[in-house]
């Protein structure tokens, strides 16, 4: 049930109060029953939602009940039989489309004239209710008219959102291949020329020192070795840019820019002391960006703001931290659901730690893991 069924529900309420004030002390077993019936379908009408002709069915038995229920008696006509029959005609064009409404609108508009005709109006009064059911016909239609409009208008909007984000994701994909073809083409230039240069000189080196004097074979046998280190370097780079995977926190960046584009959110970055040069390793980037996204779908699932804030920080090199943080409102029953458990088992599991904390103004993500020394 959403907002707008409970707010139909409290303009029933407010309605049906005062005309049943009106006719209480003469309502028969018959009238009680119709009464009990409408308020059930009433009741019943969201289970049908999407299945106009169903609720189509509701609105006619409604009419049918209100017609009971509103008959005239020894007391006359009962003016609050009009309000009700709006109300029921508003619901009706508003849930139904234009042809099945329509239909309702004849049926409820027989009916009056039904009960018209077994009561004795002046002209005035006859008049009165025409001109009350010509305006409440013009307006309903117009607002029919300026619904159905919008509704086209949402739905253009929703295809054009989600072409838009079909367009970034392919942006995206393109960008991670022209980069990847990129580094694969660094490194296949640096394996042909620096790595056949540096086995040519290597070769060079061991035929020099085979004819050189005793006394230079051992500067020979130490620049042969810088060469070798040379050439063992150059392969792990040639090796590092043939990689798909980046590690550290540009490899983070580049997933929750995706994620970004995908979920339509504003992320503000923060990055201090150091973040860029973190050296976590490809598990613990990989915990870090699942930490993240599950901090971001917890707050497109509870949250009306779609803008966040994500800090990265590495304080003395030796621990890396995160944090995401938004706007949120008071909710006293929050309790960590499994993505949250699940977030805080993976980052235990790369010597990391995680809390939560959901206060009355802001909910926060935050976790922090301990970095190895690979200084040697």
């Amino acid at each position: 049930m959403n907002k707008t069924y409970f707010i139909w529900i409290g303009i029933h309420f407010l309605v049906w109060l005062v005309a049943i004030a009106s006719i209480a002390a003469n309502l028969n077993e018959i009238q009680l029953t119709s009464l009990c019936l409408f308020f059930l379908l009433l009741f019943l009408l969201p289970l049908f939602a999407g299945k106009s002709t169903m609720q189509m069915a509701l609105f006619l038995i409604q009419i049918l009940a209100t017609t009971v229920i509103f008959y005239p008696d020894e007391n006359g006509f009962y003016p609050f039989l009009l309000f009700v029959q709006a109300l029921v005609l508003a619901e009706a064009v508003f849930y139904l489309p234009r042809l099945k409404s329509l239909i309702v609108i004849g049926v409820q508009i027989s009916f009056m004239l039904l009960i018209v005709a077994e009561v004795r109006l002046s002209i005035a009064e006859l008049a009165w209710i025409g001109l009350f059911y010509l305006l409440l016909l013009l307006s309903l239609l117009y607002y029919q008219s300026i619904h159905i409009r919008q509704t086209v208008l949402i739905q253009k909007h929703g295809a054009l959102l989600e072409e838009y984000r079909k367009m970034k994701r392919q942006l995206v994909t393109e960008e991670e291949q022209a980069r990847q073809g990129e580094r694969m083409l660094i490194g296949h230039e640096i394996h042909d020329s620096v790595g056949h240069k540096l086995t040519a000189l290597l070769m060079q080196f061991e035929a020099f020192r085979l004819t050189a004097a005793e006394k230079d074979k051992q500067k020979i046998a130490d620049l042969k070795k810088l060469a070798e280190q040379s050439l063992e370097e150059t392969r792990k780079a040639v090796k590092s840019f043939k990689q798909k995977d980046v590690g550290g926190l540009q490899g983070v960046i580049r997933l929750i820019r995706q994620l970004e584009m995908e979920s339509f959110m504003k992320i503000h970055f923060s990055v201090k002391h150091g973040a860029f040069a973190a050296s976590l390793s490809g598990e613990q980037s990989f915990a870090v960006y699942r930490a993240v996204q599950e901090a971001l779908t917890n707050i497109m699932k509870h949250s009306s703001t779609r803008e966040v804030r994500v800090l990265f920080e590495s304080p003395g090199g030796s621990i890396f931290r995160f944090e995401v943080a938004n706007e949120a409102t008071p909710n006293p029953y929050f309790q960590e659901g499994y993505g949250l458990k699940a977030m805080r088992d993976r980052l235990e599991k790369v010597d990391g730690s995680m809390e939560v904390i959901h206060d009355g103004s802001q909910f926060v993500v935050r976790g922090s893991i301990r970095l190895a020394d690979r200084r040697g």
